[in-house]
């Protein structure tokens, strides 16, 4: 796995099982990037697709992330590229949380103004907050189904 810069971590409290967290992961990352496709294809993302279904194996990938390691019910790490920016998001599940990891580089002055655009001005921040949570109340929506 290629060395990137360490960029930041976020987390969320979760108070379910390992494999209802890393269901609502899956599921929340599908849905989320896959509906960002118009914004992969403008920043010239690799990988550019989803795969028609995506349950975090090696290999699979949603617009701008591929799957590069899978530990289900622990560790989901996705990689990517695009013309600004190589990147990697590390989703560690604990027993009372979940985590996400962010390591990037951007190189040359594109990068930069990049990294301002997105970094910098803590859209990056409002972003990865969002998923967390987003998988959080999947978790919790899923737990008051049970019967």
């Amino acid at each position: 796995m290629e060395r990137l810069p360490y960029v930041d971590e976020h987390a969320v409290p979760v108070s379910a099982s390992r494999d209802a967290v890393w269901s609502a992961l899956t599921h929340v990352l599908h849905r989320t990037m896959t509906g960002s496709v118009r914004l992969a294809r403008l920043l010239g993302t690799e990988p550019a697709s989803a795969t028609p279904t995506f349950g975090g194996r090696p290999g699979e990938t949603v617009p701008g992330f591929r799957v590069v390691h899978a530990e289900p019910g622990r560790q989901l790490t996705l990689q990517g590229r695009h013309r600004f920016s190589r990147y990697r998001l590390t989703f560690l599940l604990d027993d009372d949380r979940l985590r996400a990891q962010t390591h990037a580089a951007f190189p040359g002055p594109h990068g930069k103004l990049y990294r301002a655009a997105v970094i910098t001005s803590g859209a990056h921040r409002i972003m990865t907050r969002r998923m967390l949570r987003q998988v959080e109340k999947r978790v919790r929506d899923t737990d008051r189904r049970r019967p």
